[in-house]
């Protein structure tokens, strides 16, 4: 069955609809158009201006897959693009910019499931606007103890007054994300991420590790880091992911987190798309103020003069201009700060 459609002006020919995406429910490719389409007013605006990867499931989420950064030569020429040298390919890649309602269904019309944008602007593709910590279980562990080191991870952020925003990975983990929209870098972000897994490895061996290593990763949750690279992407808020259900990256609030983590039910943080959908009618983009949030990464070398670090044994690069400086990571507070009272309670172990 295929359908012309005209979306913000533009004509649209829509190709085998009735074809089955995802067999284990029978959810159709017009099904995932339909949700992209709902879900566009709060996924745009987090997709617009920014390098998209696509990962495209044309036979449906239990066949082959491949990867997409390079716009089809068969495009509209109202899809915009963006050509951006890749160092490591030796090439300029043109990414699409997904930037219109009309862009995102013709992506869903290729059967591009999962779109994983750039954390940086196409205009300044070295300056991430975010940062983002990836908690991946290593199983038996699930999102139950990726919400507890969610909650470590708010805790350390909000002692330096920073906000952080969680979302699920739609997948297997969570997923928090640190607005900046500040001059940084990818050095920066990289470094200070990391530094901040290796502290919380530290703290809590029994349940983290910061090491990718699959054969570590048994039973604890891994703080990928990695995630804070140029070259790497993460899964969009609102995508849709290619598992076995229609389920879909989700903005949640800490309450949530702190409720799933309290009934120890993974089910709590599961929505598959038209849940997704019910919940931005009701909630709005909980991931709003990731776009507009102006957060700047602190001068570590001034946090380490204050705080309590005779127990660690971890070096941490300086930020900004003096990040060739290594000093010691900072335990979560210096003896005389106060905690506000939430935070010393997330910081119980499961």
């Amino acid at each position: 069955m295929d359908s012309t459609i005209e979306v913000q002006g533009k004509q649209l020919k829509l190709s085998n609809l009735e074809k089955v995406l995802y067999p284990a429910t029978g959810f159709t490719k017009q099904q995932v158009i339909d949700y992209y389409v709902r879900i566009a007013p709060a996924m745009v605006p987090h997709l617009a201006e920014r390098p998209l990867t696509r990962k495209r499931y044309p036979n449906g989420v239990d066949e082959e897959f491949f990867y997409e950064k390079n716009a089809p030569q068969h495009r509209p020429d109202w899809v915009k693009t963006v050509p951006i040298w890749s160092g490591r390919n030796r090439r300029t890649i043109h990414y699409i910019l997904a930037d219109d309602l009309a862009t995102l269904v013709w992506l869903a019309n290729l059967a591009a499931i999962e779109l994983h944008p750039s954390l940086a602007l196409a205009e300044d593709i070295t300056c991430p606007t975010m940062m983002v910590f990836d908690l991946d279980p290593g199983p038996p562990a699930n999102i139950v103890q990726c919400c507890q080191v969610g909650l470590w991870l708010r805790e350390i952020f909000e002692h330096f007054g920073l906000q952080s925003f969680p979302k699920t990975s739609g997948s297997k983990g969570l997923q928090i994300y640190v607005p900046l929209n500040t001059s940084t870098t990818y050095e920066s972000t990289k470094t200070f991420s990391h530094a901040l897994a290796q502290l919380l490895e530290h703290e809590h061996r029994d349940m983290v590790v910061s090491d990718m290593k699959k054969q570590v990763r048994t039973g604890k949750v891994f703080v990928d880091w990695s995630q804070n690279d140029e070259h790497k992407t993460t899964v969009a808020v609102y995508s849709l992911r290619a598992r076995e259900h229609p389920t879909a990256s989700t903005p949640v609030t800490w309450q949530e987190v702190e409720r799933a983590l309290k009934k120890k039910d993974a089910n709590l943080l599961v929505f598959e798309a038209k849940h997704v959908v019910t919940r931005f009618e009701k909630m709005g983009d909980l991931f709003a103020p990731v776009l507009e949030l102006k957060q700047r990464l602190p001068d570590l070398k001034g946090v380490a003069a204050s705080a309590v670090a005779e127990e660690s044994t971890i070096s941490i690069a300086a930020q900004a201009e003096d990040e060739d400086e290594p000093v010691k990571a900072p335990r979560r507070a210096a003896k005389k700060t106060e905690k506000p009272p939430q935070a010393r309670k997330s910081r119980r172990k499961v």
